[in-house]
């Protein structure tokens, strides 16, 4: 039997958005701040796929408990690229980082100590997702030309990719159970601030 969802917990219509707006506001910075890393991450000599788009997703499913949440990587990543560039692989990346966007949602929504396994679970498949997808699209795209046509080019571009993936996957086991955290303080400040209401004893 599951436990019973708190209040704190719940689905958030528009409405109760705009009435606990440091949520979105908190989302929101979240957001800007994974825009802003993607664009100086290599001018601070940061290792390739370290990344902040997938806690930043997995924070805001949690904290908006909307559906929008789901667009919170693609947004990023589609910001950035059209600042910092792109080739012809953005079609896997982007679809890559959309799958990532409905996994958040999924996971995010979690709440207790399931937010906490599910954040790890969600750094790994996500981690995983992302490398196994893209990679396939370098190979495809590059068959015949940086890699054999068959499956030993997809082998080696696999290979070629283990670097990018070990980084991603470290990253997210630490970020996005942060991010977890950080869900999970907001809501208990907001059970410590929430109004108790007492039974009026009888006369």
């Amino acid at each position: 039997m599951t436990a019973p969802t708190s209040r704190f917990d719940a689905p958030l219509p528009p409405r109760e958005l705009l009435r606990r707006w440091w949520r979105p506001a908190l989302a929101a910075a979240l957001v800007v701040g994974a825009l802003v890393w993607r664009l100086v991450r290599a001018d601070l000599g940061a290792p390739p796929n370290l990344e902040l788009s997938t806690a930043a997703a997995f924070a805001a499913a949690g904290l908006l408990r909307h559906r929008l949440a789901m667009l919170v990587p693609l947004v990023v990543v589609a910001l950035s690229d059209v600042l910092l560039g792109n080739s012809s692989v953005l079609v896997f990346t982007w679809t890559a980082w959309a799958v990532i966007g409905v996994g958040a949602w999924w996971a995010g929504r979690r709440s207790g100590a399931r937010r906490l396994v599910a954040a790890l679970g969600f750094g790994v498949g996500s981690s995983l997702v992302f490398y196994l997808w893209t990679n396939a699209g370098v190979w495809w795209l590059g068959r015949g030309t940086y890699y054999p046509a068959g499956p030993d080019g997809l082998l080696a571009s696999y290979v070629s990719g283990l670097p990018f993936l070990r980084t991603m996957l470290l990253g997210n086991l630490v970020l996005v159970p942060l991010a977890a955290g950080l869900v999970a303080l907001v809501a208990r400040l907001e059970r410590a601030a929430a109004p108790v209401h007492r039974p009026v004893p009888a006369r």
